[in-house]
């Protein structure tokens, strides 16, 4: 293992370096970069590294690459609080955020503080020094440790290696080829085939009319319908604004406007789902006209139980209506050569099948997580105040909102953990952990009651949440903005302390 590396600083563009660092962001996506400007605004004069496995910023953005790829929400309020959209379109395709993220790092000095192609292998925490130490592994695999007072895991929630495998039969019978959207292939031809997309959420719904604009037919292949709503992909309003209005504040005005409007369909779609039910219906009859069939758009489930599935300009509807495309519901028997066969008895044709048959969830990034030596078993600790966790020193990470665009949470969490290490400067200490004695540990409370096949799958590794802040991980973004910026960062439940040995006996007392 090699000594400790210097690693770069960034204030006001210049270059320093330092084997030892206040903060290390592990990921250079949405939310590390959010992490990092918070950081440099709020916490001057703090040394950080971005530690990035892959080549490129941008995370999700940067890896995947299928036809049509684009954001689920509209970018006033995915894009970040201190950085206006000011693109034209609102729904944004992956080349525009990548820029908009560029921008972002380099405006700011930010780029010369990521290390490209290293992955954090493990970290554990040191009590006695304050310190995080992390195993961290270049592209050749060379080792290498860092430290640093705190660590902010920005890596994602989901497994950048390993998919969800549906583990369909007879894969090895069919004659075409098969895909993954997380990993597309950049030589993959589908101008005039028959390609059936297997799946109903946000990836199949992006995939489906981009491949049809070139295919000879692309089939959605639903194993349960979806609740869609379509909205065009230019906001009027926010277009409208900027017209009259600095750049600023037409952006903050929407991106206000567009966090209650959010807020209010999701509580709605809770509260009284045969009306919002009725109304997606509706929207979608008049997209669709005689091409509408209820059983291909009636879901067994309310609206908002899984994420609404957003379709700009309403595309996918228009290549059904165009022919170009069309949505079969049923189960799958098998792949064979020529395409799928369903329990049904049909058979759906392909030449290429696309399985957007989601993701599987990943915790702390894979990274092996020790406080002391001992491993922390996230499955088996609370949330605290939406970003940190019980008896787990000097640490925060970040799992988006369910019911809106994932910056939000970004945003909040990042000015609150700016708050915490500046009362740690104000008193002197070296340690904040939020503390949970054993035995005292709350009621357990399931806010992840949404039935998507992701989060299902992945209940078991998801960290515990209890029924009320601050030992949960909560889903009402305007209420959590609130709380986080004014709540007393000194509670009585996060102890702070300096480098002794307080950490080590609160998370022992926790095991």
């Amino acid at each position: 293992m090699n000594a400790v590396t210097p690693i770069e600083r960034a204030e006001g563009g210049a270059r320093h370096t330092d084997g030892d660092l206040d903060m290390i962001i592990v990921g250079a996506g949405l939310s590390g970069i959010g992490m990092a400007v918070h950081l440099l605004n709020k916490c001057p004069g703090k040394r950080f590294a971005i530690i990035e496995r892959r080549k490129n910023l941008g995370g999700t953005w940067d890896l995947f690459r299928y036809p049509g790829v684009r954001s689920d929400s509209d970018m006033h309020t995915l894009g970040f609080e201190f950085e206006p959209w000011t693109h034209e379109k609102s729904i944004a395709d992956a080349p525009s955020i990548l820029e908009y993220l560029n921008k972002i790092v380099d405006s700011r000095g930010i780029r010369q503080s990521i290390r490209f192609e290293h992955k954090v292998v493990a970290a554990d925490f040191d009590s006695g020094a304050a310190r995080w130490s992390l195993e961290v592994e270049d592209a050749a695999g060379r080792a290498q440790t860092l430290r640093a007072q705190f660590l902010y895991l920005g890596s994602g929630y989901y497994d950048y290696d390993s998919p969800y495998d549906a583990q369909f039969a007879g894969r090895e019978d069919f004659g075409g080829r098969i895909v993954h959207p997380q990993f597309w292939p950049d030589d993959l031809e589908y101008a005039n085939k028959r390609v059936v997309v297997i799946g109903s959420g946000a990836t199949a719904a992006t995939i489906v009319p981009a491949m049809a604009r070139d295919a000879a037919h692309v089939t959605m292949l639903q194993r349960t319908p979806t609740w869609f709503g379509a909205r065009p992909a230019k906001d009027k309003f926010a277009n409208t604004l900027r017209k009259y209005l600095p750049e600023r504040i037409a952006y903050a005005v929407t991106r206000a406007k567009n966090i209650r409007m959010q807020n209010f369909f999701f509580k709605l779609a809770r509260n009284k789902p045969e009306r919002v039910k009725a109304a997606l219906t509706k929207r979608t009859m008049e997209h669709l006209g005689d091409r509408y069939d209820a059983a291909t758009f009636t879901p067994p489930y309310n609206p908002w139980e899984q994420r609404l599935c957003l379709i700009p300009d309403a595309d996918l509807f228009e290549a059904i209506k165009d022919d170009r495309a069309s949505i079969i519901t049923g189960h799958i028997d098998r792949f064979d050569a020529g395409g799928i066969k369903l329990t049904s008895g049909e058979h759906v044709p392909a030449d290429i099948i696309v399985t957007a048959t989601g993701l599987t969830l990943a915790v702390a990034g894979k990274i092996a997580v020790s406080v002391d030596g001992a491993p922390v078993d996230f499955s088996k600790v609370f949330y605290y105040r939406n970003c940190m966790f019980s008896n787990v020193p000097n640490f925060a990470t970040i799992f988006g909102y369910l019911n809106a665009s994932w910056t939000l949470r970004v945003d909040i969490v990042a000015n609150y953990i700016c708050r915490v290490i500046n009362h740690m400067d104000a008193v002197g200490a070296k340690i904040a952990v939020p503390l949970m004695p054993a035995g005292t540990e709350p009621s357990e409370d399931n806010i992840f009651d949404f039935s998507s096949g992701y989060l299902q799958r992945g209940m078991h590794i998801l960290p515990k949440n209890a029924a009320a802040l601050p030992w949960r991980l909560n889903q009402d973004y305007i209420r959590d903005r609130k709380d986080m910026r004014v709540a007393p960062v000194d509670d009585g439940v996060l102890k702070f302390s300096g480098a002794k040995t307080a950490a080590k006996r609160a998370f022992e007392a926790a095991q």
